[in-house]
């Protein structure tokens, strides 16, 4: 073994949750609450980067995308749907945790998320318990593939590129974090990131 992993980097969407707020919930909000999906799709996709990086409020992104007229369901309505389309992958969090403990890793997430569903999912998951920090978009104003939000969590976790790993579920920002030196793991399901971890010494 060449170097031995001390940081592991994950992201949270798609590896330890849901994705939450994904297409799929989008569509399902549209029929419940009798939206143009259309009209949704498009008006998420010009403004849902500005709500990732810290730029605008939760209320101030759900105004532009549906409470731009009036409505006969309330802002807690449509956050309480919002919210509950987050879901945990226990298998995951659980490989994690157990890495952690047995490896005495540092664990870092790097993720884009909104601050209001990023604080709904630390708590509800109770990521903190296991997570040492959360390099999340709407706290630092990048948001991957930007390599900028990849330097910060290398930066604030003291750790060499060497010795940390990046887990993520798209192909593309695995690439990003490698380019920069990190090791990366494409998630796809829980027993090829299993397998992949103790390919680098990390077995449960």
């Amino acid at each position: 073994m060449e170097n031995k992993i001390t940081t592991l980097f994950t992201d949270i969407g798609g590896v330890l949750l849901t994705n939450g707020w994904d297409r799929r919930a989008r569509g399902e909000a549209a029929v419940l609450f009798n939206l143009d999906s259309v009209e949704i799709e498009e008006r998420h996709h010009l403004t849902f980067d500005t709500y990732e990086v810290g730029k605008i409020t939760l209320d101030e992104y759900l105004e532009r995308l549906v409470f731009y007229e009036e409505r006969s369901f309330s802002y807690d309505d449509f956050k309480e749907f919002m919210f509950e389309k987050s879901l945990p992958y226990p298998e995951m969090i659980e490989l994690i945790c157990s890495l952690k403990k047995k490896y005495n890793l540092k664990v870092a997430v790097i993720s884009n998320e909104g601050r209001e569903l990023n604080q709904y999912r630390i708590n509800t998951f109770k990521l903190n318990e296991f997570v040492d920090f959360f390099v999340s978009s709407s706290f630092v104003h990048f948001r991957k593939p930007d390599a900028d939000i990849f330097k910060v969590a290398i930066d604030i976790s003291q750790s060499d590129v060497a010795t940390s790993l990046y887990i993520d579920d798209r192909m593309l920002f695995v690439q990003v974090a490698e380019g920069l030196g990190l090791k990366g793991i494409h998630h796809t399901d829980y027993e090829d990131t299993k397998a992949q971890l103790a390919a680098f010494g990390l077995v449960v």
